[in-house]
């Protein structure tokens, strides 16, 4: 009699396994040091295996019933995997401020034109932009931080039920103010060097006004870069520091917790 009890309960289990997989799954594809496009596919795909299995029983009261059809059970995983996407997707954007802001940095110090494959910021991201988005998993795993998007997608469940679609206008609210956060975000943490570059090029214009046979861009060129390069020296650390504290902000702000 257990065993056919077991074997009763096998299509739930199997129906609650796929729908805890697809929002884990699409979320785990963005997460910070989970989601990075260097790490293999088969740990990405261990890891959520594994915390499908951890969350699977504390979230068994939470699922719906097996559905009849299998078009409505088609739907409630596309359901699951747009909403694992776009949570994940709040958490990459705010990481990825740091990167781009590395793209701001570099333009301003005159490194935009040494570029670096990037698999987040495209082929044209510029190396400084791709030292700082290799420095973000590292933050984000020694600090501890990766615990709050984990926590913020096992209680996304009692925010948003499974099997059913985001709320459209809040989720829209809340994408737009996140890209304007975002872009904020990276240009403060530019700020410095931003206000350095626009100084540096107006003294480039009176010299330019001053002394007309002078090829400026040739002879400013390397004292701009040494220049940018020292101050990023010393304020390279305050700039992954001042990161660090505005992501704990924004992770703990995140849905679900």
């Amino acid at each position: 009699m257990e065993a056919e009890a077991l074997l009763a309960q096998l299509p739930a289990w199997g129906f609650g396994l796929v729908l805890v997989f697809s929002r884990i799954g699409a979320a785990c594809t963005m997460l910070p040091g989970i989601g990075e496009a260097e790490l293999p596919a088969t740990v990405r795909v261990g890891f959520t295996l594994v915390l499908t299995a951890l969350l699977l029983p504390v979230l068994a009261p939470l699922l719906p019933p097996v559905p009849p059809a299998p078009w409505v059970l088609f739907g409630m995983v596309a359901a699951e995997i747009v909403t694992g996407l776009w949570l994940g997707w709040l958490v990459r954007l705010v990481v990825q401020t740091l990167p781009v802001a590395g793209q701001f940095v570099a333009s301003m110090i005159g490194l935009a034109s040494a570029v670096q494959p990037d698999p987040d910021l495209g082929a044209q991201s510029t190396a400084l932009a791709r030292l700082f988005s290799l420095a973000v998993p590292v933050v984000v795993l020694s600090s501890g931080l990766y615990t709050l998007p984990l926590a913020a997608l096992a209680g996304s469940y009692h925010l948003i039920a499974p099997g059913t679609l985001l709320p459209v206008a809040d989720s829209t609210q809340g994408v737009v103010e996140a890209v304007g956060e975002a872009f904020a975000l990276s240009l403060r943490l530019a700020a410095p060097f931003v206000l350095a570059g626009l100084l540096w090029q107006c003294a480039l214009g009176l010299l330019a006004l001053l002394v007309p046979n002078l090829q400026v861009f040739a002879a400013a060129m390397p004292g701009q870069i040494l220049a940018g390069l020292a101050l990023l020296f010393l304020l390279g650390a305050g700039m992954v520091s001042a990161w660090q504290s505005e992501l704990s902000r924004h992770f703990a702000l995140l849905p679900g917790l």
